[in-house]
């Protein structure tokens, strides 16, 4: 097996019996805890993909345009801020290797920064060429994508997982972008193989690490499976998704303890507590990481958002099996990061670090769409406005989903 690769999960059936087993063996943590929010068993994928539709679709594009036009705000302060980053340059020079090497801690880092932000400018560029409608932006994105499908092989070490996930959720929202709005992409092709044998296997089957790690890997595979037309790809990632999440946010309803993912291994209240950082008291809202620190909480929060608006836009609206975790999650960081004090049975009095520009696609649907009070989150997003790139995953989402209807 090559470096970074997982491996495959257990067939439905022996994972049943495993679950069973331990349920057998611990009745008492194990049955309550593994039991993850049921839901739905038919396939999530639609019959036909709705393109672009990886976290921004044509009619959300279309009302950010609008707005740029018309110079209207929050949305030209936050167009100014992308145009005017180094992601945005059209003298970029991408840096493809055919192995991402990438250590914890980035050590070692052999093109794991390269990839991520060639990636991040390929969707920069595309939202420049969108707006603007200026080919040059969308000729340069076009280059970076090229010069990677024309290279890459591999990712290797122990944080490989991660780094695909992180490169993989921002490649096919540019690709989206240009296939389907700019006049041609000759290497697109190359492109969806590249993504195909490189990216999704590394990402498809999860991860038992922390739980921003899968969730990162689950978006990467949605928004792969949506750029490749892959039903069974789409599906399997809405299932992973549909078993992290209520492992990764914790409410009341779930009782003494969290939920665990399937097949995590967590059959013991000990072993609940030492993955929820040693956090024994449980509250609505609060995540796997809150005890670690806010912005990994960030990380995962933002990908449960970007999946949550990548299945609404393909037209299986997965937010509302969710909200009520997300709503809660993000009021409890928002409410602490705007400076409430944090009572010692949370983290001990003290959490770490911030979420990072990561609440608007969330927030949107949340409180515009669906219609939740969230006024500590509006607070928190409004306040970072414009919330610009943390250069891993996350780019420009004051402009591309603040106060969005569409």
């Amino acid at each position: 097996m090559r470096t970074g690769t997982i491996p495959r999960v257990l067939g439905t059936a022996a994972a049943l019996a495993a679950l069973l087993t331990t349920a057998l063996a611990a009745p008492a943590v194990a049955e309550r805890s593994a039991t993850p929010d049921r839901a739905p068993v038919e396939a999530a994928a639609p019959a036909n993909f709705t393109h672009p539709g990886v976290l921004v679709s044509r009619p959300q594009l279309d009302f950010v345009r609008g707005r740029v036009q018309a110079g209207a705000q929050p949305w030209k302060s936050a167009y100014d801020q992308m145009m005017g980053s180094k992601y945005a340059s059209l003298t970029r020079t991408a840096k493809p290797r055919a192995v991402v090497e990438c250590g914890s801690y980035s050590n070692p880092n052999n093109g794991c920064t390269d990839e991520r932000e060639d990636a991040i400018a390929a969707y920069t560029l595309s939202l420049a060429w969108y707006i603007t409608q200026d080919s040059r932006y969308a000729q340069k994105a076009i280059q970076i994508m090229d010069a990677w499908s024309a290279v890459i092989k591999d990712h290797t070490h122990s944080n490989a997982p991660l780094q695909t996930g992180w490169a993989g959720s921002s490649w096919p929202r540019a690709a989206e972008i240009i296939k389907y709005t700019y006049s041609s992409w000759p290497g697109s092709g190359r492109f969806g193989t590249m993504l195909r044998d490189v990216y999704l296997p590394e990402v498809t089957n999860g991860s038992h690490s922390n739980g921003n790690w899968e969730l990162s890997m689950t978006e990467a595979a949605i928004g792969i499976a949506v750029f490749l037309e892959d039903r069974a790809a789409y599906d399997k990632a809405v299932g992973k998704f549909r078993g992290r999440v209520p492992a990764y946010i914790y409410v009341t309803a779930d009782g003494s303890l969290p939920k665990v993912a399937p097949g995590s291994g967590l059959d013991t209240r000990a072993k609940v507590i030492n993955y929820w950082q040693g956090q024994s008291t449980f509250m609505d809202g609060l995540s796997q990481e809150t005890c670690r620190d806010l912005t990994h909480t960030g990380y995962g929060l933002s990908a449960i958002s970007h999946i949550a608006e990548t299945s609404r836009i393909q037209g299986q609206d997965l937010y509302p099996e969710i909200a009520d975790r997300l709503r809660h999650a993000m009021g409890l960081h928002a409410k602490h990061q705007l400076g409430t004090p944090v009572p010692s049975s949370l983290c001990g009095g003290s959490l770490k670090d911030s979420l990072g520009p990561v609440t608007e696609v969330g927030f949107n649907a949340l409180a515009n769409r669906l219609g939740y009070a969230m006024t500590n989150t509006q607070t928190l997003t409004e306040r970072q406005r414009p919330a610009g790139s943390n250069n891993l995953f996350v780019a420009w989402e004051t402009l591309t989903h603040a106060n969005n209807p569409a």
